[in-house]
């Protein structure tokens, strides 16, 4: 055995080196990457090789050759299993740094855990070929395994509901970690989407934790999506404004937001919505090609400070609520009072 392991490492290190000049050759990384990785089990495989090469000359016994063979099948079947482990490790691995997944910043948590997942499913795999091949029965364990599954599939229902609502989001990509979002009245950053749930951070500076099973139930509302910033407001004129002065500030408000060089050519309007109890309302809706909130704020700023400009030129004015008495004296002048 340790002549076959000493002749599996120099043939391991040879076979290495054929396969570098070879994945060298070509353009795809994911090929030198995996001769990178398969040092360990490429000697293993030799070794097994070698060692049943040397079984020939050795002249064992007919039942101890038998029992050795079958454990060196074993280790093969080990050898094999561990080889896929790595070549999924390098897909993973490859697909990170893929552009794709650059541009979807969320599939690395999927990514994650489908090569867990297929990591879990290589072993399972691996143990009933290894119990198979010594000769202990996989029937009955499979029948266990099954039971045993079920009932841990009953014992971590949220577990599993979490798990599932972590691979939903991952697939819809309703968000990314780093954006903005409002879920159910509760806004922040999205700062990690792990197995179990996802984290924001809350402009109070509060960590708020939800499990993906409810966040993937809930409304979401993304604020990081938005191609444009929308301006809406009302603007209230004091009663005693004459049409003309009306239509003066109207015309003075759309043009001082189509004099905005950022100003969203579709979807402004700026008309007078109704005559109120108190005043006289109009109403202002507008968008602006920016998604930088501090950027919009400086421009509803300076859009606000032009329409109290315009309304003060027009010689109107903003409308406080108030209510205003008449005081009537119905006696006749001179009157007195019997």
């Amino acid at each position: 055995m340790l002549l076959a392991w000493l002749l599996g490492s120099v043939a391991s290190r040879l076979t290495r080196a054929a396969l570098g000049r070879i994945a060298r050759r070509t353009s795809t990384p994911w090929d030198d990457a995996l001769v990178a990785v398969i040092g360990r089990p490429l000697t293993l495989a030799w070794a097994i090789g070698a060692a049943i090469a040397l079984l020939v000359p050795l002249q064992l016994d007919a039942r101890a050759a038998a029992g050795l063979q079958r454990w060196l099948k074993a280790a093969g079947l080990v050898v094999f299993f561990w080889v896929l482990a790595r070549a999924v490790e390098v897909g993973r691995q490859v697909l990170m740094r893929s552009q794709w997944i650059q541009a979807h910043p969320t599939t690395r948590g999927l990514l994650q855990i489908g090569s867990k997942i297929a990591h879990i499913f290589l072993l399972a795999i691996a143990v009933v070929a290894l119990l198979s091949e010594l000769g202990y029965p996989v029937a009955s364990l499979l029948a266990g395994l099954g039971i045993g599954g079920l009932a841990l599939a009953l014992a971590a229902q949220k577990t599993l509901e979490n798990l599932f609502g972590a691979l939903a989001l991952g697939a819809d990509q309703p968000f990314r970690e780093g954006d903005f979002v409002n879920v159910e009245g509760l806004q922040g950053t999205v700062e990690s989407i792990g197995l179990r749930s996802t984290r924001l951070r809350t402009p109070d500076r509060t960590l708020i934790t939800i499990p993906n099973g409810k966040l993937a139930e809930l409304r979401l509302e993304t604020f990081a999506a938005r191609d444009r910033l929308r301006l809406f407001c009302t603007l209230g004129l004091v009663l005693s404004t004459s049409a003309t002065q009306l239509r003066s500030v109207l015309a003075g408000l759309e043009a001082a937001l189509r004099a905005h060089p950022k100003l969203w050519p579709e979807g402004l309007s700026v008309h007078m919505k109704e005559i109120g109890v108190h005043s006289l309302v109009l109403e202002i809706n507008a968008y602006f090609a920016t998604t930088e909130q501090e950027e919009f704020a400086r421009i509803r700023e300076r859009m606000l400070l032009e329409f109290m400009a315009v309304i003060e030129r027009s010689g109107s004015a903003l409308a406080l609520p108030s209510r205003t008495v008449h005081l009537v004296n119905d006696r006749e002048p001179g009157a007195t009072q019997g």
